[in-house]
């Protein structure tokens, strides 16, 4: 038998303390935008192929291209229209190959937190210091360009190693979005420092729905209504979190986009809503829930 992580210990949601979130909010939801760079031709090695189809990939290429050259513009005018902000997780190295778009999201007051380099480079059997360099270039990479060194961490195309949580604290970081295993932020263990899982989303991730379970767009925006129906009514007795994570190659496509839209329009025709950003609920949680909730589940 496997055994467990071992970063988090059990706690039921329902016997834990209660979460209440800012001005009697019941949900806080968060939108992330993944804006990531694929290099055409990237190093092969390693237990991941980055393109799994050829190598050089152009089609693959160009279409996740398509988002950073249209799909982000049309996410940004949607977002803007309702005057929410999302939070960038970014491979860094598009902030010099395309700073328009960094400037653009920046210039809206977004939220970054590092996503690696490039969505082609993995961590993936990198040794501890290889892996320390990735980090460190992410954190000088968006200080950089943003004046602010990043508070959350999301590992290029989820290739995390068994050390990644212990190296995060020490880079400045408070949340990872590696864990899927919440409806809201939760201490994680680590070798130093404080480190809280930011419920991020696999089921309502757009490369997910469209590429894995092949729903239509249609049936997203359902998929989002119905999370968030579910999530308020929770939210009550003590606060949820919604993450809607977006790839603007997938989304930013001009079928899909109306549905996000329409799927936003109702769920902040709602009271009880914090549309906020990952570092802003990762604030908020340290000051006022973490060691509360360390305490109630018997944590160290």
């Amino acid at each position: 038998m496997l055994p467990e992580p071992d970063r988090y210990v059990y706690s039921a949601i329902t016997s834990r303390p209660s979460i209440q979130l800012p001005d009697g909010a019941k949900v806080a939801l968060w939108i992330v935008s993944n804006n990531e760079f694929y290099e055409l031709n990237p190093p092969i090695g390693g237990v991941r192929r980055p393109w799994p189809r050829v190598q050089p990939d152009v089609l693959a290429y160009s279409h996740r291209d398509y988002g950073n050259r249209v799909g982000l513009w049309r996410l940004i005018s949607l977002l803007d229209s309702y005057g929410l902000r999302a939070s960038v997780s970014l491979n860094v190295a598009l902030c010099d190959h395309y700073p328009e778009t960094t400037e653009a999201c920046l210039k809206r007051n977004w939220e970054f937190f590092a996503h690696g380099v490039y969505n082609t480079r993995y961590l993936f059997e990198l040794t501890e210091d290889d892996e320390r360099s990735v980090i460190q270039d992410c954190v000088d990479t968006i200080y950089k360009y943003t004046g602010k060194a990043p508070v959350g961490w999301l590992s290029p195309a989820l290739t995390n190693t068994e050390r990644t949580l212990d190296l995060l604290p020490e880079f400045g970081f408070t949340y990872t979005c590696d864990l899927f295993h919440d409806d809201q932020p939760f201490p994680v263990k680590v070798a130093k420092g404080r480190l809280i899982s930011m419920p991020y989303t696999l089921d309502l991730n757009d490369v997910v729905v469209f590429a894995s379970y092949l729903h239509t767009p249609e049936y997203y925006g359902q998929m989002i209504r119905d999370q968030f129906d579910t999530l308020l009514a929770e939210g009550g007795e003590s606060g949820r979190i919604m993450c809607i994570s977006l790839h603007p190659y997938l989304i930013g496509q001009p079928h899909r986009l109306r549905y996000l839209d329409e799927a936003l329009k109702y769920i902040l025709s709602h009271s009880g809503v914090w549309a906020t950003t990952g570092a802003e609920i990762a604030e908020w949680y340290m000051a006022h829930c973490y060691e509360q909730v360390l305490s109630a589940v018997g944590a160290k």
